[in-house]
Formats: structure tokens, sequence, C-alpha cells
């Protein structure tokens, strides 16, 4: 198992402990945020219970090759957590059992984990519907052992969710770092030339939008309109759908926030913006995420907080799917990020 030393995990242990601390305080210069628990009790969801599994995310681990300032993974490449060949053939006893559609690989970047591909090979073997692999398109160019990832997914029939946080240059090197955008599109143009995102491909190609600020996502078919009409007309891109995902108050966003004095406006406008017709459909309650250390939680904002499933089970190695039904989800109240407006999702919306 990849470790970390004893000086790294204290540090972990005590900035997970104060985020939790700060999110759960709701008292506020403007007045008294309520408990998640408490709104959803308003509208007769609470408590949030699982329904039929649909989707098994796994996190490979938190290495990747870029930085970005608002990724609730804190993933990098200083991060040295990855999956062990021991815990991906738990995962894949799992995945040949469990009656989910969809296998969504994450991480950081997954591809890094030096097992990926071996474990794409067998996990595709088991009769997944929709196998997700959620790539940030840089990582394709990043070294020449990555180079023929596209015709990898292509073998696999793998669906690509890549990153791309804006069509322009300033904004995407703005939240994902310096020469971002340019090997972004050369990624995508090179995901397209395979067929990936082309009009009528079965080999699907969607993006991902999250804003770069302290405010909520646009609609999110304008906001894929755009994203089309730039890409095509700029670049010749094509791609099937785009998600828009609300930045959830969790590790360097809740620090951003913090730091620019944004936390306490930013919580208010998740909670004016609350929708009870989201909460129906919150991925965690047709979600199990996975570990790159292999625990069970009920979604990877969860896992970042060490907010372990509450069921007596929690490691894949123990993996009951029947027990895990039963349960309450644990919440807080980064879950109104979740319930915002149209909701979100890693699938994007939900209402």
């Amino acid at each position: 198992m990849a470790t970390k030393s004893l000086k790294a995990r204290n540090n972990d242990i005590a900035n997970t402990s104060r985020q939790m601390e700060i999110l759960s305080s709701g008292i506020f210069a403007n007045g008294e945020l309520p408990t998640f628990a408490a709104k959803i009790k308003e509208t007769g969801h609470f408590p949030l219970r699982p329904k039929k599994l649909e989707i098994l995310q796994i996190n490979l681990g938190y290495m990747c090759n870029q930085v970005c300032e608002h990724c609730h993974v804190d993933a990098g490449p200083d991060r040295k957590e990855i999956m062990t060949v021991e815990t991906m053939q738990q995962c894949l006893e799992v995945i040949k059992k469990t009656e989910a559609h969809t296998l969504d690989l994450t991480g950081g970047a997954p591809e890094m984990n030096p097992n990926f591909r071996w474990f794409v090979e067998e996990a595709s073997k088991a009769g997944i519907k929709d196998f997700i692999v959620r790539s940030n398109l840089t990582i394709i160019r990043a070294n020449k052992k990555y180079y023929d990832l596209p015709e990898f997914f292509k073998k696999h029939n793998v669906h690509v969710v890549s990153s791309m946080p804006h069509w322009t240059r300033g904004k995407t090197d703005k939240q994902r770092g310096e020469g971002v955008f340019d090997k972004s599109i050369k990624a995508l143009q090179e995901l397209n030339a395979v067929g990936y995102g082309m009009p009528g491909s079965n080999l699907k190609l969607d993006l991902v939008y999250n804003p770069s600020g302290a405010f909520l996502p646009g609609d999110q078919m304008a906001l894929e309109n755009d994203f089309k009409k730039a890409l095509k007309e700029d670049f010749d891109i094509d791609f099937h759908s785009l998600f828009a995902i609300t930045n959830l108050p969790i590790s360097r966003f809740l620090d951003y926030l913090i730091a620019s004095e944004n936390y306490e406006d930013y919580m208010h406008s998740l909670l004016d913006a609350y929708n009870p017709e989201a909460v129906k459909n919150v991925m965690c309650t047709n979600t199990i995420s996975i570990s790159w250390e292999g625990w069970l939680f009920d979604c990877d904002f969860n896992q970042m907080l060490n907010l372990k499933v509450a069921s007596k089970v929690k490691h894949v190695s123990d993996y009951r799917e029947e027990l895990l039904q039963d349960r309450n989800i644990i919440i807080n109240q980064h879950c109104y990020g979740c319930t915002a407006g149209a909701g979100s999702s890693c699938q994007g919306v939900v209402a």
C-alpha cells in the first residue's frame, strides 16, 4: 500500500478536522445558517436514504499532473496516495457482483496509477454498461507514455469525461495552470481524431465545467451550447454533453472562500438557491464512492472529509450491497452545494 509520512498524515487529519469544524459552525454575521439536516426535514427528505445502486465510483489515487486551484481532492504531483493492486482486486470482485450499471474511475489523474491500464482491461470484462474515466485532458500530452491513451480508451469503449473550465485560454489557465488550455485543446483534437465526441459516434466524450469563483454555475444547456459553438468555430472540436458542477465548500475551494472572505456569502447563496426537487436525485442516493485505500463513502465529497458510510460495511474487502443499501446517508453543510439551483452531481444537474 502507498504510504505517507506520519507528519503528512497528521497534517491531513488536522486539516480535515479544521474544515469539518468550519462547516459544522453555521453562525454567521448575517444570520445563522440552518443545518442541512434541518433544511431537508422541512421538505420531507430526512433521513436521506439510498435508492437502487447505479454507480460505483472508484478513486485510483490523488496523484495528478495538475494543481487546480479549486480541486476538491487537493490533488497534485506531490500526492503519493495510489490504489494498490490488492485493493484493485477487491474492487474487481465487487464490480463482478454489483448490479450497478456504471463504473466511474476518478483521481487525481486516474491514468497516473501505474496499474491503471491493467485495471481498465480487467474491469472492462465485467459487463459494465457505462465505463467512465474522468480525465483532465492534459495527461494525454504530459508524457510520451500517455500519448496513446485515446487509442487505449477507444479499444475498451471507455466513456471519457474531461475537465474543461472554459473555451478561452485566459479563464482556463487561471483556474488550472499556465499552458493547460493549449494542451487540453490538443488532447480534445486527438480524441476527436479517433472518433470520440463526433456526431453519431458511440465513443462518448463529455466535458465538465465548474465556476472559477465564488458563484454558482449558469444554466447547463446554455453553457453547453456556448462551449460547442466556441470550440467548433475556433478549433473544430466536437463533444457530446457538458456537465455543469457546483463547487462544494471543501478542500482548496473552502480555503479559497475563507481567504477571499467569500465563505459566508457563498454559503448563503447555496441556501437561497436550495431546491427540494434536487434533493430527490442527489448522487449519494445512487452511488457508492471507494477511496484509494478501499474505504466506502456516500460520495467523493464525503471521502475528502473522511465521512465513511454509516454501515457495518465500511471497506471494499467486506462489501455487501444489501447491507449498504440499509443505511442513512451522512450529510453536512457542504451538501447544500448539491441541492442548489438545478442541483449538482458528477453527471451534471439533477433537477
